[in-house]
């Protein structure tokens, strides 16, 4: 394990998780290897303001992502966001842990698609004077950080997670459920019996 100083190393990766998927446990390994993350919170988000459709229950979500993820060590599923009453905010999780770790040097796990739109984030310059933004993007492709280090007046807040191209969304996934297709490519084997268990993503 790595730690600045006595300073650890903390991540933080949120998201839907509606389901999570294969290129999301790609990012969290990736994420604890580049970062050399003594911990990583996994934050299924609670209302998301963001998201046209309404998500599926929290208590299922939860569950998946600790069959996704429970057996890497650093990970530790957060349910904070889903206790959480009224819109989820990146901004409001970052507070909470910064004030319960105030020692640790956060970073906070987001895809490229999400960094695109990293400015229309409620309170997002504070975001990045709490937490490193790490992206993750595809290797050998100039993508998100490095345009936007032109843009911003702190470039050393930013760092890129080097990913493979790994071409799974849960859109995707919901889709082909839907339509009665297999995703055993696509989730893990535990978080694909858990869907079937429980009838999740079925239109009949």
């Amino acid at each position: 394990m790595v730690s600045v100083g006595q300073h650890p190393c903390v991540g933080i990766f949120g998201g839907s998780f509606d389901p999570p998927h294969l290129a999301h446990r790609s990012l969290l390994e990736a994420a604890i290897t580049q970062l050399g993350l003594e911990a990583l919170h996994v934050i299924p988000t609670g209302q998301a303001w963001h998201k046209p459709r309404p998500l599926s229950p929290a208590k299922h979500r939860l569950a998946m992502c600790q069959l996704a993820f429970g057996d890497l060590t650093q990970v530790h599923v957060d349910d904070r966001e889903t206790r959480r009453t009224g819109p989820s905010y990146t901004i409001d999780t970052l507070r909470e842990i910064q004030a319960q770790q105030p020692s640790a040097k956060l970073f906070l796990i987001i895809g490229a698609d999400q960094a695109v739109a990293f400015d229309t984030w409620k309170s997002w310059s504070e975001i990045y004077s709490i937490a490193i933004i790490s992206v993750a993007e595809r290797e050998n492709v100039e993508g998100f950080v490095g345009r936007y280090d032109i843009k911003t007046t702190n470039p050393d807040r930013f760092r890129r997670l080097s990913m493979p191209a790994i071409n799974i969304s849960a859109t995707d996934i919901r889709n082909r459920i839907s339509a009665g297709q297999a995703v055993n490519a696509l989730v893990c084997e535990h978080v694909a019996r858990y869907i079937a268990e429980n009838h999740l993503y079925q239109t009949n």
